[in-house]
Order: structure tokens, then C-alpha cells, then sequence
């Protein structure tokens, strides 16, 4: 009887909603219309602050929920390390937190941060790091308190250093147990060459030699209010939050000297199919494209959008629709523009597909490259992806941490916050002559590099039903040793 109640009342607050004109009737979603979105990027001026030391603060109130966040970047990362050292970023980053801080040990410091209902983080990249807390806004002095203990005083207790050396070691023996891990490892190599710092590894001997006078050296060196951008956001007052911050990470000093800068690729790839064995997997995992390009660029719009189009785009893409759904080649194909910051980014195609047609595949993925360039794109594709950028460009700012983050981060990387304000208008801007130009000018089908791990001798059988796709129509085949995982010198052949 309740539950035929309950419909019924239901029934009737539908048919009043239908009486009232406020649920619309169509016979096809395409027939429904909706107001034009209106939106424009917050002011980052309006966030910015600086403590009285000099670092810049991106602040801004958040009261949907009593819970504050707080985040420390730094510059700073692996890219820092002299040889020898491989594994200690990563180490660092880890022990920085868990091995105690203050006047507390590890345990008592995982206790009450615990007790606190909060997260408290440390994290050292290839080129940035951070410090992140989030909590209850009721315990904020006391979460500021902790953190700024994490920041200045880690005890890198040496249990927990011994611990995550164990597990490091323990992860790194089981790198060629996943296709995926080979791949990456030797794709870096082959585009960015073997004496590049990002592809230092850590080994066996590396990981032993680091001690805690290493870990309180390389976070000393890190220290430095220059080099240094704080956001914050959440349930607080801005003006009293500020004075919570200049207590207590306006107290800051430090040298005020710039971190050198990230050295760049000299390596040039050379172009032909890789072939890493891995016997054990019956599929095979394909990758294809060279060095990529370095921004600020006049015409990274364009590529992006032509990346779109082209494998970025999930089931719009080109790679999508044809390797996967057409085809059925691949549970999933896609690719990458090769934009970055730092250093140049990697142009990339890639998919994984059953070894008989991993060739088919890579023949298909490589004609939809050359389309590209030769004949350009459709103006629905355009349209399509143009459409997707400009409309999900607000997601970007979706809440308050995640844009005084986006713009705190453009600080430490020196991405100008116009980049926001003029995002939608130069996506607008990009047309079919464009996108064609811009593969022109940075995708080279003449200069791929394609890499291909698992069972090669099933994979170079290649499929009866396409007897004219083969790697060897792509360059020279070379035979790549798989790599002791401890040592990461070639295995025997």
C-alpha cells in the first residue's frame, strides 16, 4: 500500500510539472534547446597576494563545506639529481612525510593526522613538487602547524627510509612483468636518448648507496621562498586565513637564488621499428611518432586541435573510429599532440592490438597520420572538435581549489594567466588551413619511430587476411634486448 501510494503521488507531481510547462516534450533529444553558456574565467589578479617574504598566495573562500585546503609548489625535482642518485627524488618525496616530523615520530605523527580526519602529502616530480594538506576547517591551526613541521623539520626517520627502499626495490623487480612498463621505458629512450636525465632510472646499486644524509640534503636544497607558490581554498575568512599564512609560511627565508634550468634533449631519434620480445603476452603493444615541440608556439591550437581529430579525441577520433570500431583492431587507440612546457613533448600514436594485427593496425594508424597532413580535416570534425574544447573549457575552473591550483601553477611554470582569457578565442580562431598547417609544420611521417613489445615472432607472422601489412614497410627492423630490471643493462639477446 505504501509503495502504490508512493507512485501515485509521484504520478501526480509529474503531471503537475507537465501542466506547468516546466518539463518539455520532444520526440528527439536533438529538438531540445538550451540557453547559451555563459561563462568567463575568474580574474586571477583577484586571488593573488604575496606574504611578507615574498611568496605568492592564490587565495579564495569556499564555504559549501567546512574542509580547507592548502598547497605548497615548489620547483624543483629529478632533474636535480647527479648521477648516482637515481631513486632519490622519489624516495624524498615519500619519506619527507612518512618518516616523522617536528617532535614527532613517524608513528605519532601518522597518528594524529589520523586523528584529524586530514590528508597530509609530499610529493617530488621529474621538475615540480608539493606539500598538500586538506582538513576539517575547525583544525586548521593545528593542521598549518603540522604541515609547516613537514615542510621545514622531516625527521626522514630511518626505519621508514629503510621500508621505502625495500619497496622501491620490490616494485622495481617486477618491471618487465607488464608490457606497459617496457614500452614506456624504452620508448623514452628511443625518443629522448639513453643520457637524457628522465631516463636515469633508479637501479639496484642507486637505490642502496642513498642514505638519510642524501634526503636532508636534496629537501634542503629545495627550501628556497623563490622558487616557492602557495594556494589555498575553503572555509575560512581570506583576511584571517592570510594571517594564519604570514605567521606562519611568511616566516620563511632562504637562498633566493633560481633552480638551473631543465636541460634540454639533444638526442635526435632515428627513425625505423624497435622490437622489444616479451613471449609471454599475446597481445602487442604498439607505439609511433617522434619528438615533439616545445610551447610558447604560434600555432599550438591548431595542433591541438589536429591531435584532436586525429587519435585525441576518444571515439570521435580518427584512430578510434577506424582501428577500433571499424576495424576492431583494439580495445582502444589514440594519440598525443607533443605539446610541453618544460621540454619538448613526444608526438605519439598508439594502441594495443592481438599480435596477428598489430600490423594491420600500425599500417591503419599510419595512413590516418598521412591523411592528416595531406588532406586535412572535414569541417564537421573541425566544428565537432572545436566545439568540445570551447564547451568543456570550464572545467578548468569547476571549483575554488582547482583554479587558484590552475593559476598558481601557471605562476611556478611561467604560463601567463592570458593564456585563460583568450583559451576560447584563438580555439575559435583555428580552421581547416590551420590544423592542415599545423601537422605540416610538426607531424613527420618520414621521421616515426615505432616501437613494438610482446611476442614478436607471432607479431612479424602478421594476419592472412592482410598479407600487405608488415613492420619491415615501415624502416629497418631492430631488435631491442629486454633490460634487467635491477641494473637496467641489456639481458642477452
Amino acid at each position: 500500500m505504501k509503495g502504490k501510494l508512493s507512485l501515485l503521488l509521484t504520478c501526480v507531481f509529474a503531471g503537475q510539472l507537465l501542466l506547468a510547462g516546466e518539463i518539455p516534450i520532444k520526440t528527439h533529444p536533438d529538438q531540445l534547446e538550451f540557453p547559451d553558456l555563459q561563462f568567463e574565467p575568474p580574474n586571477a589578479d583577484d586571488f593573488r597576494v604575496t606574504l611578507d617574504n615574498g611568496i605568492p598566495v592564490y587565495i579564495a573562500e569556499d564555504r559549501m563545506f567546512p574542509l580547507v585546503n592548502v598547497r605548497l609548489y615548489f620547483r624543483g625535482g629529478s632533474y636535480l639529481l647527479p648521477d648516482g642518485k637515481e631513486g632519490l627524488a622519489g624516495l624524498t618525496g615519500e619519506v619527507w612525510r612518512t618518516g616523522g616530523a617536528g617532535d614527532l615520530d613517524a608513528r605519532s605523527l601518522d597518528e594524529e593526522i589520523d586523528f584529524l580526519a586530514a590528508r597530509l602529502s609530499t610529493g617530488i616530480g621529474d621538475i615540480t613538487g608539493s606539500v598538500a594538506l586538506n582538513l576539517l576547517s575547525k583544525d586548521l591551526d593545528r593542521g598549518l602547524e603540522l604541515m609547516l613541521d613537514v615542510l621545514l623539520r622531516p625527521r626522514f626517520q630511518e626505519d621508514r627510509l629503510v621500508k621505502a627502499k625495500e619497496d622501491l626495490l620490490a616494485g622495481m623487480k617486477r618491471r618487465n612483468d607488464r608490457a606497459g612498463q617496457i614500452e614506456a621505458r624504452e620508448w623514452s629512450r628511443l625518443i629522448y636518448g639513453e643520457d637524457f636525465w628522465a631516463n636515469r632510472l633508479p637501479t639496484e646499486a642507486t637505490v642502496k648507496s642513498i642514505g638519510r644524509e642524501d634526503l636532508i640534503d636534496f629537501h634542503g636544497s629545495l627550501l628556497n621562498p623563490a622558487n616557492m607558490v602557495l594556494v589555498a581554498a575553503g572555509d575560512f575568512d581570506k583576511e584571517a586565513m592570510l594571517a594564519k599564512l604570514n605567521t606562519t609560511f611568511g616566516q620563511l627565508t632562504g637562498a633566493q637564488q633560481a633552480f638551473p634550468p631543465v636541460p634540454q634533449p639533444t638526442w635526435k631519434p632515428k627513425p625505423g621499428v624497435y622490437l622489444v620480445n616479451k613471449p609471454d603476452v599475446n597481445q602487442g603493444r604498439v607505439s609511433i611518432g617522434h619528438l615533439g615541440v616545445k610551447l610558447p608556439m604560434e600555432d599550438e591550437f591548431g595542433l591541438r586541435v589536429a591531435n584532436d581529430i586525429l587519435g585525441g579525441g576518444g571515439f570521435t577520433s580518427w584512430l578510434m573510429a577506424k582501428v577500433r570500431s571499424d576495424e576492431g583492431l583494439a580495445y582502444s587507440a589514440g594519440s598525443s599532440s607533443g605539446i610541453a612546457r618544460s621540454y619538448p613533448g613526444v608526438f605519439r600514436a598508439s594502441f594495443q592490438s592481438k599480435s596477428s594485427t598489430c600490423s594491420r593496425a600500425a599500417q591503419l594508424t599510419t595512413e590516418l597520420i598521412r591523411k592528416l597532413i595531406s588532406e586535412g580535416v572535414e569541417e564537421d570534425e573541425l566544428t565537432t572538435s572545436k566545439n568540445s574544447f570551447i564547451q568543456t573549457f570550464p572545467n578548468w575552473f569547476r571549483t575554488p581549489i582547482q583554479t587558484v591550483s590552475l593559476y598558481g601553477q601557471d605562476e611556478l611554470i611561467a604560463r601567463p594567466h592570458e593564456y585563460w582569457t583568450t583559451y576560447r578565442e584563438k580555439v575559435s580562431e583555428v580552421t581547416r588551413d590551420t590544423v592542415k598547417a599545423a601537422a605540416q609544420e610538426h607531424i613527420h611521417p618520414d621521421q616515426l619511430v615505432v616501437l613494438v613489445v610482446g611476442n614478436i615472432d607471432e607479431i612479424l607472422k602478421g594476419h592472412p587476411d592482410h598479407p600487405d601489412a608488415s613492420f619491415e614497410q615501415f624502416g629497418k627492423l631492430v631488435r631491442l634486448p629486454l633490460r634487467d630490471p635491477m641494473t637496467l643493462e641489456p639481458l642477452d639477446k
